[in-house]
């Protein structure tokens, strides 16, 4: 069992920056997938960036070039740098890890609320 804890949200002015962070209860060191996931009121969850088990990473088009997902050099820390926000960004972020393909491997975080005014 992992235990996933974000913080680092809160309300910003368009244009602004925040840094996520999700805490692991253990070391993750094999992954499918590490992720930041987001969900809007009315929308669904959406997976904005990750980092896959080869070491690349991919972003959401939405977010693409703002936004920058890394790993603590310890392998218990994941980062979501999210920069030049927008009010569209709003919405409650969820760190997620994938040990293994298949839902019963994924482990969330209880999010953490990202407002952005304008």
């Amino acid at each position: 069992q992992v235990q996933l804890v974000e913080s680092g949200g809160g309300l910003v002015q368009s244009g602004g920056s925040l840094r996520l962070s999700c805490a692991a209860s253990v070391r993750i060191i094999s992954f499918n997938r590490l992720g930041w996931y987001r969900q809007a009121p009315g929308k669904q969850r959406e997976l904005v960036a990750g980092i896959f088990s080869g070491g690349s990473t991919n972003y959401a088009d939405s977010v693409k070039g703002r936004f920058t997902i890394s790993r603590g050099n310890a392998g218990n820390m994941m980062y979501l740098q999210m920069n030049n926000l927008k009010p569209e960004d709003t919405a409650v972020y969820y760190c997620n890890v994938k040990l293994r393909v298949g839902a019963s491997y994924d482990y969330w975080g209880q999010g953490t609320q990202v407002t952005v005014s304008s």
